[in-house]
């Protein structure tokens, strides 16, 4: 049998080149819950629901996406990393989850296109002028090259409050059409110099933004970058993206996140080769990066048939909100917890802020209308 068949989601995993130990294979993925201050400071409310996910075993916690740059906030309740005053709330939230035994990065995010005009005050930018439907003239703004540099000191700002805040690492959002992905894909990127064209020019914004992180960290920060290996709407493809992962591979990131939403189908590009998504970066790329692989895992036969696509990490979203103790149950071979829809007083004693259970119900029949029990 090989090695991969034989590890098991409650295994303990080690990053290999900074050493640092996950209690086991469990990811809490970055997700939107609109918890934390105007300002961009996180609430107590926030850091509640994700201490109570470290209490319940995840190995790795990542915040939701936190903005870099005012200007690239994506939504009202997101947590900010664009000003020092963060910091403060910021280390209560990582001392808690360490106190856990468990790892936390912070997620990085710009939203670009979609960092609304009503939002922010600003007319949105992206990698070029394309149509928008957050900004009042409807399309956006092509990024200049002084607003690439200030977003990439901004992204790298960012990352040295997580360093003073005390986080073990960030992971760079690449994925789900925001900034980075505008860069990556052909649809958005139109640009004719250095930042478009071909895919190495489509990939400079994120490889400098990564290589201006590394300069400004410690060596055993981990810097991780998570993608969407397709999104047909901004012309990222699965042949692009495996070359995109091979250039990374090349700077050195410590960790590479496919942001799936369904680890177990097939590639829209190949959709005959049996080949899941992940399979296809696993079995095709020597010497990958620590993967983590997201996307309708639900059950301890999910998380280990991810295992044996060839993922180190297991990633989940949906089912960590209900189920703060899911990685405490994946010993269990059997472990299949009941599927949605949840009452509020569920969503309530697994320590979801009001707030965080209205964005859920934007979530087709994930919370129950009480009016049907």
């Amino acid at each position: 049998m090989s090695e991969i068949s034989l590890t098991k989601p409650s295994d303990p995993f080690t990053f290999p080149r900074t050493g640092h130990v996950v209690k086991n294979r469990s990811v809490l993925a970055g997700m939107t819950n609109k918890q934390s201050h105007e300002d961009g400071s996180i609430s107590d409310q926030e850091i509640k629901w994700l201490n109570r996910r470290a209490k319940g075993g995840f190995g790795i916690v990542t915040t939701a996406a936190a903005n870099v740059s005012k200007d690239g906030q994506g939504w009202e309740g997101e947590i900010g990393l664009y000003h020092n005053r963060h910091i403060e709330s910021l280390i209560k939230l990582v001392d808690s989850v360490h106190d856990h035994g468990s790892l936390i990065f912070a997620q990085l995010f710009h939203g670009g296109m979609k960092a609304p005009e009503s939002l922010t005050g600003e007319k949105p930018l992206s990698a070029s002028s394309i149509p928008c439907k957050e900004s009042s003239s409807g399309v956006t703004r092509a990024a200049s090259l002084d607003d690439i540099k200030r977003i990439i000191q901004d992204f790298t700002l960012a990352a040295e409050r997580c360093v003073k805040s005390g986080f073990d690492g960030v992971e760079l959002h690449g994925a789900h059409g925001y900034l980075i992905s505008q860069f990556l894909g052909e649809k958005t990127n139109l640009r004719q110099d250095n930042w478009g064209g071909d895919l190495k020019g489509r990939s400079k914004f994120l490889i400098e933004i990564y290589r201006a992180i590394k300069k400004s960290v410690p060596e055993s920060f981990i810097v991780g970058v998570r993608i969407s290996p397709e999104i047909e709407d901004l012309g990222i493809n699965l042949d692009d993206s495996i070359e995109l992962v091979e250039l990374l591979k090349g700077e050195g990131i410590d960790f590479l996140h496919l942001s799936c939403w369904d680890v177990f189908k097939r590639s829209k590009q190949y959709p005959d080769d049996p080949k899941t998504l992940t399979q296809w970066f696993t079995e095709n790329i020597s010497d990958l990066p620590v993967v983590i692989s997201t996307g309708s895992v639900w059950s301890s036969a999910d998380s280990q048939n991810l295992i044996k696509q060839g993922s180190d990490l297991v990633g989940v979203a949906r089912v960590g909100i209900p189920y703060p103790d899911w990685p405490k149950n994946l010993q269990n071979r059997d472990y299949s917890p009941l599927p949605a829809p949840f009452t509020v007083q569920q969503l309530q004693e697994a320590d979801l802020g009001d707030v965080f259970i209205d964005y859920m119900r934007k979530w087709k029949g994930f919370v129950a209308n009480e009016n049907e029990l």
